[in-house]
């Protein structure tokens, strides 16, 4: 699940697959232009809650801080993992990230 708020603190929550871990500290998701996109176009803070399978409460909080995105069609489809056939398919986008912070999912400090 990836969270954003807009410029004026209006929250909003996607489920997202899994994103694309890059160099140490950065990762990437394939956005289509939506509310997240949106949000992220004037607030650049979002949080991705990773939830492992299986008994009990185990995953990552990730606090994440947008430091760029592209628009490059060559490059998602390559790297897509879902190989959609719609034709009429809105644009979409490469947003990276940077993690400032890792939290386990429950409990953890700050």
């Amino acid at each position: 699940m990836l969270a954003t708020a807009d410029s004026n603190g209006k929250v909003d929550a996607a489920i997202y697959s899994h994103p694309h871990f890059l160099e140490e500290g950065t990762m990437a998701f394939i956005m289509r232009d939506r509310l997240t996109h949106h949000n992220l176009q004037s607030n650049p803070s979002a949080t991705f809650l990773f939830i492992e399978e299986g008994p009990g409460y185990k995953g990552k909080r990730l606090f994440l801080r947008k430091i760029r995105e592209e628009n490059n069609p060559e490059l998602i489809r390559k790297i897509k993992r879902r190989k959609y056939t719609d034709e009429n398919q809105e644009p979409m986008y490469l947003v990276y990230f940077a993690i400032d912070k890792e939290l386990p999912l429950i409990g953890g400090h700050e």
